[in-house]
């Protein structure tokens, strides 16, 4: 039976996670840390409220064996670079070194396909740092999902996402072999498959795009 702690419960592909998390019987306990409470009751949650500032405090002693990590934001709702990049790089790292430190032997990251630390691309650059910088943390385990469109419904509104997540349904068959990477994947098969591969943990470090994600839905 293993603890894990989740960042990113409120968001779309962090909701489902959450939801595999508490009705997978491999965990005995999950642990949330949220900024406020989402008032979900269930036997094996825990809910922490905090935010990057405060998380070494909120989560000092609290043992687990995995983190799951789905933070992020978008250019619209954090039009700041410099909080832009504390969100989806500077947090997912701290949280994944404190989590280490009280007995994390995975990560699991959610990222996006393209992210590499030498682009240009301040997006895609910021992705590829993240996953760069929690590699070399050195946890045993190191999973990281690379979706390209994910699909599903937000809570907020994003019209543009909306008309191309209707698009990507609609081309996603003509993306087969190699440019399978480039299907758009529901929030719902990211999250599963995250949870399922903690099942079989058997690379230290291991990049999932379109392919490998559906793969671990069998």
């Amino acid at each position: 039976m293993k603890k894990a702690i989740l960042y990113g419960a409120s968001g779309l592909v962090g909701s489902y996670i959450l939801d595999n998390l508490l009705n997978n019987a491999n965990y005995q306990q999950v642990i949330i840390v949220v900024r406020k409470d989402l008032n979900i009751q269930h036997p094996k949650l825990k809910t922490l409220i905090g935010d990057f500032n405060t998380l070494p405090e909120v989560v000092k002693d609290i043992q687990v064996d995995e983190v799951f990590i789905a933070l992020g934001t978008t250019q619209k709702k954090t039009p700041d670079k410099k909080l832009y990049y504390q969100i989806d790089h500077d947090y997912p790292i701290l949280a994944t070194k404190l989590a280490k430190e009280n007995g994390a032997k995975a990560v699991f990251l959610v990222s996006a396909l393209g992210a590499n630390a030498k682009s240009s691309i301040f997006y895609s650059k910021l992705k590829g740092e993240t996953e760069q910088d929690i590699t070399s943390l050195n946890l045993d385990h190191t999973y990281i999902f690379r979706p390209s469109m994910i699909l599903g419904n937000r809570k907020e509104n994003r019209p543009a996402e909306k008309v191309f997540i209707g698009i990507f349904k609609f081309i996603n068959p003509i993306f087969v072999g190699g440019l399978s990477k480039y299907k758009g994947i529901e929030a719902t098969d990211i999250a599963k498959a995250m949870v399922n591969s903690a099942n079989a943990l058997n690379e230290k470090v291991k990049i999932l795009h379109w392919e490998e994600m559906t793969a671990l839905l069998k």
